[in-house]
């Protein structure tokens, strides 16, 4: 591909913004953890943190599986868990003064339940430490279980989401074989299910060469399973190895495809190419309340 066209291209941070990053990764090094947001290098990490905003990765940084589209470290845990990162993750969340927290983690096949118990965990100790914060938990598939999910759910995060990442068409060939097009939208369904008033989300990466139809079809099956909020990012290889980009996709696109989606229901829509699955998430709950 050519370089980036302008429209992907970050401004600098301003000082205060610069100064605001410094003070959260001297927190976040003083606990021993990590966000999302510095891993990933997202665009967006000054205006998130500078809003009260972190994603926090747990259960380590090795992935039990290889999706093509991401540069997670793929090897066996052999079931290694941190028992106290649920606490030292509150700790942190308290001393940032945070008001919104996104947890996620990489896929766990190694536990018997995907790692449920250790989210649960973390939602639980964030709740008891800071009451007012809200929780969204961005979660793997568990492998579909039932019962990881329902022990997810009794810890009563406010938002629950779950990344179908690309359409049904080139999910098998850049998906890992255990993560199904299918397998996620029955997730979906059934925290639903379960838990009637969680406000589930979902995210789509664009320019691996999917049609606008298939989105559309995608955004279809997604209300089909009750979910209410969803983001749509500008997917860009995270190293040479990773699935080849096709094409970027104009602003345009995403605005006309935001007005789509809306159409068909979402009460929460962030669309754009520097849009991330976390990004402005505090304002989920606010849109679909009611």
């Amino acid at each position: 591909m050519s370089d980036r066209p302008e429209w992907l291209k970050v401004r600098a941070n301003t000082a205060t913004e610069a100064a605001g990053m410094r003070a959260v990764r001297d927190a976040l090094s003083r606990h021993g953890l990590t966000t999302v947001c510095q891993g990933a290098r997202c665009p967006n990490a000054a205006e998130c943190w500078g809003a009260g905003t972190a994603t926090f990765m747990l259960l380590g940084d090795v992935c039990t599986r290889s999706c093509r589209f991401c540069a997670v470290p793929t090897g066996n845990p052999h079931g290694a868990i941190d028992a106290d990162e649920p606490a030292r993750v509150a700790s942190a969340v308290a001393d940032l003064g945070l008001s919104y927290v996104v947890l996620t983690s990489v896929d766990r096949d190694d536990l018997g339940d995907g790692g449920a118990s250790l989210f649960a965990a973390a939602i639980m100790e964030i709740k008891e430490r800071s009451p007012q914060v809200k929780i969204e938990a961005l979660i793997p598939d568990f492998s579909g279980s039932d019962e990881a999910l329902r022990r997810l759910i009794a810890s009563a995060p406010d938002v629950i989401g779950h990344n179908i990442e690309t359409v049904r068409r080139l999910s098998p060939g850049l998906r890992d074989p255990r993560a199904d097009y299918d397998q996620s939208l029955r997730v979906l369904e059934r925290v639903l299910q379960i838990s009637p008033d969680t406000i589930t989300k979902s995210s789509l990466m664009l320019g691996l060469g999917e049609e606008r139809d298939e989105v559309l079809e995608t955004m279809r099956d997604l209300r089909s399973v009750g979910v209410r909020a969803l983001t749509l990012g500008q997917y860009l290889p995270p190293s040479r190895s990773a699935a080849p980009l096709v094409r970027y996709v104009h602003p345009d696109e995403f605005a006309s495809l935001e007005r789509d989606a809306r159409d068909l229901g979402f009460c929460f829509v962030m669309s754009g190419p520097l849009v991330r699955s976390s990004y402005q998430a505090a304002r989920t709950i606010t849109a679909c309340s009611g």
